[in-house]
């Protein structure tokens, strides 16, 4: 699985943006929100880890972790059963006293004695809202080639609305970067600019002994935000690169986002984008759906374990789903579990996990509001 080792530890930070998805954060955390059928989120960025020969990964966590705790386990399906290194997944304490961290400078705070005993040269950082297949390894390598202090790594696109529109500025911070011949001139701090930008995706890369310095320093002075409270305020010191990611990239920002980034894996220029290598997950042992006979189905995306009887078109679905006879799916997404009974019908509906909808219920959203039905509700 892993191609090769490479000299630098992981830490990903999966509760951050909780808030943009308060529906779906319930009872788990952003990183382990279902998507694209069969996958969570932390799938992507730790499989795009494990992928360029990371082999020693800490999962940070701060609440709402079980769900997550049961989806990793051991690391097996990742490679990352390990004596030495692997995956580490790390809970919300300090050494004396329990604290629940705000941001990221809190968390690897608690992490500092880890980081020390660790030997390898770098780190990589990364948040895990974000599904796409990132090459760690090429960015490490421009990061060394350049000189810098930190590599941050970002997008060009248009700004998410659900990003700008997020009214909870101490949780869920975005940047923007300038940039100048490779260099990041300027951080702006959720910048409400039109058009085009080159948007931070929280993925950095840096020296182990630099992050432990500057992390330590600023946890003295009561600091909580790395780019906020370390990097801006140095910005005339550091050597800052910016690393562009030119692969297919799916943020969620919001409920509108998730809904409609799952619909845009139905097509298949976009599917074959993003899964452009391997993408690891827990394996569910489960039959291939079943299309039963009278079954209608047009361009679905359905994981193992489904039976279809009705019509289906234009949706997602994720595994165990059942369609009873006569039931009508039309631009869903339809996670875990999910039972529609015969003669119902549903569109533009997310529905979470053990979700019933009844005989001869009918539910029905728009493109720009879908409707959403809570894990384990009956409809």
């Amino acid at each position: 699985m892993i191609n090769s080792n490479i000299d630098a530890l992981g830490v990903i930070f999966p509760n951050s943006y909780d808030t943009l998805v308060p529906e779906l954060v319930t009872e788990r955390l952003m990183g382990s929100i279902p998507f694209a059928s069969r996958y969570r989120l932390i799938d992507f960025v730790l499989s795009s880890m494990v992928n360029c020969g990371i082999d020693n990964i800490s999962v940070v966590v701060r609440k709402n972790y079980h769900s997550l705790l049961d989806h990793l386990g051991s690391g097996r399906e990742w490679d990352l059963t390990r004596k030495n290194g692997g995956l580490n997944i790390v809970p919300p304490f300090a050494e004396n006293v329990v604290k629940i961290y705000n941001g990221r400078v809190e968390a690897l705070a608690n992490i500092l004695a880890f980081l020390r005993g660790q030997k390898e040269k770098y780190v990589v950082m990364s948040d895990a809202n974000i599904a796409m297949n990132f090459d760690f390894g090429d960015m490490i390598q421009k990061h060394i080639k350049s000189g810098a202090d930190v590599t941050i790594a970002y997008t060009e696109e248009v700004l998410p609305e659900g990003a700008i529109a997020s009214q909870n500025y101490s949780e869920n911070l975005y940047y923007t970067l300038d940039i100048e011949d490779g260099f990041v001139k300027e951080i702006n701090v959720c910048s409400k600019e039109t058009g085009i930008q080159n948007f931070s995706m929280n993925i950095y890369v840096m020296e182990r002994e630099f992050l432990i310095q500057e992390i330590t320093k600023a946890t003295v002075r009561g600091h909580v935000h790395f780019d906020l409270d370390v990097l801006i305020p140095q910005m005339d010191k550091l050597k800052i690169a910016a690393y562009k990611q030119e692969g297919y990239v799916a943020r969620i920002s919001d409920m509108k986002a998730y809904f409609d980034e799952n619909m845009k894996l139905l097509n298949n220029d976009n599917l074959d984008a993003l899964f452009s290598n391997p993408v690891y997950t827990k394996i569910r042992d489960d039959n291939p759906t079943r299309y039963i006979q009278g079954a209608k189905v047009k361009n679905v995306m359905a994981a193992d374990g489904c039976i279809i009887e009705g019509e289906v078109e234009n949706s997602v679905l994720f595994r165990g789903v059942k369609i009873g006879k006569g039931a009508k799916v039309k631009n869903c997404v339809l996670m875990q579990d999910t039972v529609i009974e015969d003669n119902a019908s549903v569109e533009y509906v997310i529905s979470d996990k053990k979700v019933h909808v009844t005989e001869g219920k009918k539910l029905k959203g728009t493109d720009t509001f879908p409707v959403f039905i809570a894990k384990r509700q009956t409809v």
